[in-house]
């Protein structure tokens, strides 16, 4: 087969369809439109790149729809042309993303949508939704907010900024009710809570995992409790190296309990080897922080929640 071939059957044919053709199904709720996570029994992959790249959440296997072929049904190269070339007439039932594209009306920069946006007050919907919904407690959120971390999103949502090393907004969480998705045109890198100068960092995969564990631990002395987005971007990466180079520091590994929260955590004890830093594995009783802290706020076993230090 010709390379124009090639290229033209991995245009026309995306991930999605290989996955749904393969019994995988959408998983909406964990869905973003530029990550959208599939499942098969106790198999997650992740397709990104607008359908076209993927990546399994639980090693680091990732690549094209002719390597996921390979990936998922086995064989070799020109297998996976076969397989792929039989799937040009096959459209997946699941819909790629049923969020209308916002990109076309954005035009502001990231920096001038963040500031925008008003920061969250004592009964607004960000507010309500956090204490809430989310059982943060509000010493938290109060501390969040006053170190402008947190935006009041649409549709009773709450934004979470993303900084890159100079503390310059480049991105957002966005975590509401009925919402779940990152800023677009924002880069992820970290969500950073308490101790900018901090030598132990606790490593999650949201902002209200960042803040439902500084919640549990009482915002334990010299941490800075961080959230990746969910995602391990090149600049996610540099900055938890950056962060494990200072003298005495301590990497935790506190992701969730799931396979694609032991691929991170494998991640971060390397960082911590290249680093020579410290490390530890801190896993939540639940799924993740904020079932554990809702599961200890039901029991009454939450500490006094000290004001996080500010850097």
């Amino acid at each position: 087969m010709e390379k124009i071939e090639i290229e033209a059957l991995r245009a026309r044919v995306g991930c999605a369809a290989v996955l749904e053709h393969e019994g995988f199904a959408i998983d909406l709720k964990e869905s973003t439109r530029r990550a959208m996570k599939f499942r098969r029994d106790d198999d997650i992959i992740i397709v990104i790149h607008e359908g076209k790249g993927w990546f399994d959440a639980r090693s680091d296997a990732k690549g094209d729809v002719f390597a996921l072929v390979e990936f998922i049904a086995g064989g070799g190269f020109a297998e996976a042309l076969v397989y792929v070339a039989a799937l040009t007439a096959y459209r997946p039932a699941s819909p790629a993303w049923q969020r209308p594209s916002r990109r076309a009306a954005i035009s502001a920069s990231v920096a001038e949508r963040w500031e925008q946006r008003k920061r969250p007050w004592r009964g607004s919907s960000a507010w309500s939704y956090l204490t809430q919904s989310r059982s943060i407690p509000s010493i938290m959120v109060r501390s969040a907010i006053e170190s402008d971390l947190l935006r009041e999103g649409p549709r009773g949502s709450m934004w979470a900024k993303h900084v890159d090393a100079d503390g310059a907004v480049i991105g957002w969480e966005e975590r509401g009710p009925d919402w779940r998705g990152f800023a677009t045109g924002g880069t992820k890198e970290l969500f950073r809570f308490g101790d900018a100068c901090a030598w132990r960092i606790c490593v999650t995969e949201a902002a209200i995992d960042a803040m439902s564990l500084a919640a549990i631990e009482g915002t334990r002395e010299g941490t800075l409790y961080v959230s990746t987005g969910g995602g391990w971007s090149p600049s996610t990466a540099a900055a938890i190296l950056a962060l494990g180079t200072r003298k005495g520091s301590h990497l935790v590994a506190a992701t969730d309990v799931d396979p694609q929260g032991e691929v991170f955590a494998r991640r971060i004890r390397e960082t911590a080897v290249e680093t020579g830093s410290d490390f530890s594995r801190l896993k939540p009783g639940r799924k993740d922080w904020n079932e554990e802290l809702k599961e200890r706020e039901e029991k009454g076993k939450l500490p006094h929640a000290r004001q996080p230090l500010q850097g």
